[in-house]
């Protein structure tokens, strides 16, 4: 009997069933279900990242106009597709990435937005009388 039961479990065909392939299925689709939205909530706070790194490069270039010339330009030249420039000096910018300048006088503010990025629609704002970047 014992030797019967033997050969029957040795002449089994192995393999996975069913049920066991959907339960791999299953957890497989689980932990897509929670990978992909923390990897979308990475690309857009990267796009931001990239946003303040353009709105300090643009800010930079801004503080040389004035040491050079003892005031702030008037408005920056270019735009997003062309490209910024600041008294003829090109400023290397994002792709997508776009910015509004604003001279105070005495001051100036740089907002600056990204339609892929988590601050799309408020922006960030770099702002030299409050000390740079302003947190949304």
């Amino acid at each position: 009997m014992i030797a019967r039961l033997s050969k029957a479990m040795n002449e089994k065909e192995k393999g996975f069933t069913l049920i066991e392939l959907l339960v791999v299925i299953i957890i497989i689709g689980i932990l897509a279900a929670i990978a992909i939205p923390v990897f979308m909530n990475q690309r857009q706070k990267a796009v931001d990242s990239s946003v303040k790194s353009d709105l300090r490069t643009l800010a930079t270039q801004i503080e040389d106009y004035w040491v050079d010339n003892q005031g702030y330009p008037a408005t920056l030249g270019g735009d997003a597709a062309a490209g910024y420039t600041i008294d003829g000096d090109a400023v290397a910018t994002s792709e997508g990435n776009t910015f509004v300048y604003t001279d105070n006088g005495q001051s100036y503010t740089i907002v600056g937005t990204n339609p892929n990025g988590d601050q799309a629609v408020a922006g960030i704002t770099y702002d030299s009388a409050a000390g740079g970047l302003q947190q949304p």
